[in-house]
């Protein structure tokens, strides 16, 4: 029997079970857990309204957390947090802010407007300093906004090989300050930070054995392991039998996830950002030296994956990451991560994208394009059209 026939035989055995059996079900889980109807995803290649690429900031060494001096400037590092910047933003921060307060500064520079560094200039401006970001692009055109903006603090962080012996508390600390931080976001209007439920869907059992992956040309790497520092601040992973939960798959699993808004949080920063006297200044930097001639002599360095040229830093690598964006559905309130697609329904759209399969060397890693690719768009956006065009009618 094929993978077709089988999953076709468990999907006729779910239509097939009495309201009993059903209820039986339900009994074993409270009320309070048990997921009801949903909305579907109108998972159609001609609702894609959107497709983003971008390069994660990933660095073998961690982030870059140091302090230097160039000329008579003290340059405060703030960059390299791979695929976890969203999340890390307000810790590291605070961190680093700290850092360049230290000799009490009337006003502070700091460079990029991406997440990290905007969070940074706002953090400078609570601690009493006078602000300006000196950015190549606007917050809307960064690569942060090109990315997935989900909840991931523990996002590659690192190689195992070259992490800093303290890297894990040092993670673990940005996490907590950041977690506290993003609390008074929630349930402000707009949502530009919100809670979702997030399934987790197999045709196969999630303890199965995964096949091994080609030999890779390349030697794949292996991540600095975070391990469970954050259980708890992090909900757990529920198990939903197939009489409970409403996909047309034999196996799921549920948690609740957040996510970031990018129209609406970035807006709200930015304005919260200029209502305490920031400044912007547009301007593109060659070589550290530069820095020397800031009127601002304690700076704050956030320029995310530039830092590889223009700082130099070897231990940056590219990865890449695309992102594909649908017609907005407010009705959808819940994200899923289905056949390595994952799916989340935010308030400007419906962003999909292609996380790669499990093993073997990740997706983007070490490459530089951002150039987005449509084929791949239009693959994930399909993976989510089949698993949507399979539920029974009476479900939806």
């Amino acid at each position: 029997m094929d993978r077709r026939d089988l999953l076709k035989n468990s999907l006729a055995g779910l239509a097939g079970l009495s309201a009993t059996a059903r209820m039986a079900a339900a009994q074993t889980v409270p009320l309070m857990d048990r997921p009801f109807n949903i909305a579907p995803i109108r998972a159609h290649v001609d609702r894609i309204t959107d497709i983003k690429s971008c390069i994660r900031p990933f660095r073998t060494k961690g982030p870059r957390l140091d302090v230097e001096q160039i000329g008579n400037a003290m340059v405060v590092h703030n960059y390299g947090h791979s695929g976890a910047g969203w999340s890390l933003s307000w810790g590291s921060a605070d961190m680093q802010v700290q850092k360049a307060m230290s000799r009490s500064p009337k006003k502070i520079a700091v460079i990029g407007c991406g997440i990290i560094g905007l969070t940074t200039a706002l953090m400078a401006q609570r601690a009493g300093a006078q602000v300006t970001i000196y950015t190549k692009e606007l917050f809307q055109r960064t690569r942060s906004v090109r990315a997935n903006g989900s909840w991931t603090p523990a996002s590659h962080m690192a190689l195992a090989s070259d992490a800093p012996s303290d890297l894990g508390d040092t993670w673990e600390r940005m996490t907590r300050i950041s977690w506290k931080n993003l609390r008074p976001y929630i349930g402000m209007a707009g949502n530009p930070v919100a809670f979702a439920d997030h399934y987790y869907l197999s045709d196969t059992p999630f303890d199965a054995p995964v096949a091994p992956p080609p030999p890779s040309p390349v030697p794949v790497p292996e991540y600095y392991e975070l391990g469970n520092r954050l259980g708890d601040i992090t909900p757990k992973m529920q198990t939903l039998s197939a009489e409970l939960h409403p996909f047309p798959v034999p196996y799921a699993r549920r948690t609740t996830r957040l996510f970031f808004n990018f129209s609406e949080y970035g807006h709200l920063l930015i304005s919260d950002f200029y209502a305490a006297g920031g400044k912007m200044v547009m301007r593109n930097f060659h070589s550290p030296g530069e820095l020397a001639h800031l009127p601002e002599k304690v700076i704050i360095n956030c320029p995310g994956y530039a830092a590889h040229d223009w700082w130099q830093d070897k231990a940056m690598v590219p990865h890449r990451g695309q992102t594909e964006w649908l017609i907005p559905q407010p009705e959808v309130n819940y994200g899923l991560t289905y056949r390595n697609v994952e799916a989340l329904s935010k308030s400007d759209g419906v962003m999909m994208i292609d996380i790669g399969a499990r093993g073997g060397m990740p997706k983007g890693y070490g490459m530089s394009n951002e150039v987005p690719d449509r084929a791949e768009a239009e693959r994930a956006v399909r993976v989510m059209e089949e698993l949507f065009s399979r539920f029974p009618s009476h479900r939806i």
